[in-house]
């Protein structure tokens, strides 16, 4: 666990790694804090519920105590004057390892997986993406868009919807994407933003794209966004869905503050969509299963990294791999077989591996399909 003092402190400590990082030359933009409660306490002290009514004046109580002091994601920071010890999460700081001003915006949210994501999985570049090229394309203009927001006037692309199987890529390259720009990723499963009570959903949705607009230019990465989003004959399951899908509307619109701001809507079921959210999108795009070239250039690709050799018939496992996506290739039958390898103390991954694995993913499906004929 890492902890900001409440006092300036030039060093930060990050027991997760070796390095301590240096003192920041960089003023915050923004910071997004989640509240906690009282950590120390356990169950001895029941943990307040807040709620903001004036966001403007929590901002200007936020930055007089705290006013100097580091900021890094995934730490913590106490309020020392109307809950002495109460505690907040950093989910964001814009940039990381930055110093809150008088000029820093600072949000409270209770959206759990909102991060800045600036660099994921190392070096993910979009040519790390095997196939989608009309996504790759699109991802382009985006970059593009994203590195001068004036060139495009009112032309910009604002909202994509990426659909398609499971594990296809579409989060990969999301990733990807602000990898290559190194711009903030607002990376969120849309079932986060459903809160506990009416209009919970509305207000985290705006506040997402406040929190997006401010760090601006940045990607939003919506998740399974039909949980939100869903058609209006299925409104009636849940009472909230009607604010929840107006709040996307609004946004999705692109009102002058959005500048610089795209928005990345995926979901397996594009058909569950309400019209007039979908009808936002100005383009979608789907993201089908690999084909034979795609297959063997992924598995090339992942048995590249794998600890353990691999002594198998590639060809075969490509014909056998017929229908499985990246993901399925990936960890359902390349990982299995090689924990299975590891677990009899082999040196290499063989065939028998691989069929054990086979195994066990058209046991775990209903519709094997014939891919393993």
């Amino acid at each position: 666990m890492k902890l900001n003092n409440i006092v300036p402190d030039p060093i930060v400590s990050d027991k997760k790694s070796s390095k301590n990082i240096e003192k920041p030359n960089e003023e915050a933009k923004l910071v997004v804090l989640q509240p906690i409660g009282y950590p120390f306490l356990c169950n001895l002290v029941e943990n307040p519920k807040i709620e903001i009514f004036d966001k403007e004046l929590f901002e200007l109580y936020a930055r007089e105590q705290w006013e100097g002091c580091t900021v890094d994601e995934g730490s913590f920071i106490f309020d020392q004057k109307l809950l002495p010890d109460y505690a907040f999460k950093i989910i964001k700081a814009h940039p990381d390892n930055s110093k809150i001003t008088d000029e820093t915006s600072i949000l409270l949210m209770e959206i759990q997986e909102v991060r800045e994501i600036k660099r994921i999985d190392g070096n993910l570049k979009m040519e790390d993406v095997i196939g989608q090229e009309r996504a790759k394309i699109k991802c382009k203009i985006i970059m593009k868009y994203l590195q001068d927001p004036e060139q495009f006037m009112e032309w910009a692309p604002k909202n994509v919807l990426f659909h398609g199987t499971p594990g296809t890529g579409k989060t990969m390259l999301a990733k990807s994407l602000s990898n290559e720009l190194n711009v903030p990723l607002f990376l969120i499963k849309a079932t986060s933003l459903i809160g506990e009570h009416v209009g919970d959903g509305a207000r985290q949705i705006h506040e997402l794209f406040e929190a997006a607009a401010i760090t601006a230019p940045s990607v939003i990465f919506i998740d399974e966004i039909d949980a939100v989003g869903l058609d209006r004959k299925y409104q009636s399951l849940r009472g909230d869905v009607s604010e929840v899908v107006n709040a996307l509307l609004t946004e999705m619109d692109g009102i002058d503050h959005n500048k610089g701001v795209v928005t990345i809507g995926a979901t397996n079921n594009p058909d569950l969509l309400d019209f007039a959210i979908r009808s936002r999108f100005e383009e979608e795009i789907e993201f089908t299963l690999p084909d034979e070239k795609e297959r063997k250039a992924m598995i090339e690709h992942y048995i590249s990294s794998m600890p353990l050799k691999v002594e198998i018939d590639l060809k075969k496992l490509v014909k056998c791999s017929k229908g499985m996506s990246g993901r399925d290739i990936k960890d359902r039958v390349l990982k299995v077989a090689l924990h299975k390898a590891i677990y009899e103390d082999e040196e290499a991954v063989n065939w028998r591996h691989i069929q054990y694995a086979l195994k066990q993913l058209k046991n775990s499906r209903s519709e094997p399909k014939g891919m393993f004929a």
